[in-house]
Formats: structure tokens, C-alpha cells, sequence
């Protein structure tokens, strides 16, 4: 039996708009028949609005009519043009313009460099290439070796920034949950002083007591003093 969308919902319109038993509704959208009870006697689905399988295109005016007409008639639902375009779709591989193939290794050269940590399955699916060709370029024996050079891969047009984003975010919280599952803890470096204690420090080292001061201003006024008397003199003298 095809499985049909919104069930519960689905169970309420029936409910509400027609005359079918609870089994029927029960074995149309695949639910317990005390469940739809509890559905015609408010206790199930209260705020739940009810959706017309007809309207939707999964079930015909046919089929309610024969099922209205015996109560030992099951329904039989039709595909919904709905569910079709509601069907996730499954992402094949990525496909590189072939303007854009002889690019990978570079871009590839770039992860092994700047992002390590980043799994090959991870950089294959991104850019769209195989494992035995990241192997080549991480060991250097790749046909074209000499001419490759790091390139980011949403320069060479590979990727888009949010799709290269999430991989590197992805592959850094992975390792940061194995280092925290080893029980591995970042060294911790000098830190700097609170500024209120800096600002204490660096008084304290610059503070001279004012009488300590106010002797050497009067020691330093005396000795200026008497070099000029000492020039006085030259000066009658010549």
C-alpha cells in the first residue's frame, strides 16, 4: 500500500467528511483504529487541521464512494503528484566542468596543506575527485607533481565558501571531540596581569617619596647656583 501523506491529518478530514468506519479510515492511513476513535472524540489530533485526500490527489471519488457504500470495502490509495515532488532526491557525485578538472590536484594540494585534518572522503565529495588521486598528490607521484601549487578551491571555482565552511567547521569539531574523549588539554601559555594589578605594579615602581624629591630639586638648584657664581668670576677676572 502506497503510504500516503499527512496521515493524521489525512484521518481527521475523513472523520469530519464522511461516513466511513474507523477500520476503513484506520487501514487507509495506516493508523490504530482506537487512535482514530480518540480523532472523532477530540482526545487525538485536536489542533491537527484536516487535509483533503482528494484535493491532494491520493485518493479517488471512486474509491470514498465504494468504501461509503460497504463497510467491508478498504480503500486503495493513488500515488500523490504531492509526494513526488516532496521525495528527497538523492545526490549523485559531483560533477567538474571539464575546463575545471585539471584544477583538482591544486585545490587538493591546498587542503593537504592548510586543512589536514579534513578526511579524503570529506575533500573527494567536495571536489568531486578519488581518494587514489589525493594519494598521488599527498605523495607526490602524481603525473603532474611539479606544476601543482595550493590553490583555495572556491577560487578555482570547485566550491562555494558556505560548502567549504562547513567541511573544515565539520572535520575541526570532530577533532576537537576526539581530543577531548583522550582527555587532551591545549597547553596553557603566561597570561597577562589584570590591569588594575598592572596599574599598581607599574606605580609602585615609579613612586619617589616627595621628600626624597624635594632634596635633590634643592641639591640640583645649589650646584646650578654655583656654576653660575664660578662664571661670574671668570668673567671680572678676564
Amino acid at each position: 500500500m502506497t503510504n500516503i501523506l499527512m496521515p493524521k491529518a489525512t484521518a481527521v478530514w475523513l472523520v469530519d467528511n464522511t461516513s466511513l468506519t474507523f477500520d476503513q479510515i484506520a487501514d487507509f492511513c495506516e493508523l490504530h483504529p482506537l487512535e482514530v476513535k480518540g480523532i472523532a472524540d477530540g482526545e487525538v489530533a485536536r489542533d491537527i487541521r484536516g487535509a483533503d485526500p482528494i484535493a491532494n490527489g491520493q485518493l479517488s471519488r471512486e474509491e470514498l464512494d465504494a468504501a461509503e457504500k460497504s463497510d467491508k470495502y478498504r480503500m486503495k490509495a493513488q500515488k500523490s503528484r504531492h509526494a513526488e515532488l516532496l521525495k528527497p532526491v538523492k545526490k549523485g557525485p559531483r560533477y567538474t566542468p571539464v575546463s575545471r578538472r585539471q584544477d583538482r590536484p591544486d585545490a587538493i594540494a591546498w587542503f593537504l596543506r592548510n586543512h589536514p585534518e579534513v578526511p579524503d572522503s570529506q575533500i573527494s565529495r567536495l571536489l568531486g575527485t578519488t581518494k587514489a588521486t589525493i594519494d598521488q598528490v599527498r605523495n607526490r607521484t602524481h603525473w603532474n607533481s611539479a606544476a601543482i601549487k595550493p590553490v583555495d578551491p572556491v577560487t578555482l571555482g570547485l566550491s562555494t565558501q558556505l560548502e567549504l565552511d562547513a567541511v573544515v567547521r565539520k572535520a575541526a569539531d570532530k577533532r576537537a571531540k576526539e581530543a577531548a574523549r583522550r582527555g587532551e588539554v591545549e597547553p596553557e601559555g603566561p597570561s597577562l596581569r589584570p590591569a588594575a594589578e598592572a596599574g599598581e605594579y607599574a606605580e609602585a615602581e615609579i613612586d619617589v617619596p616627595e621628600a626624597e624629591t624635594d632634596q635633590e630639586d634643592v641639591e640640583l638648584d645649589d650646584a646650578n647656583l654655583g656654576e653660575a657664581e664660578d662664571d661670574d668670576a671668570d668673567s671680572e677676572e678676564d
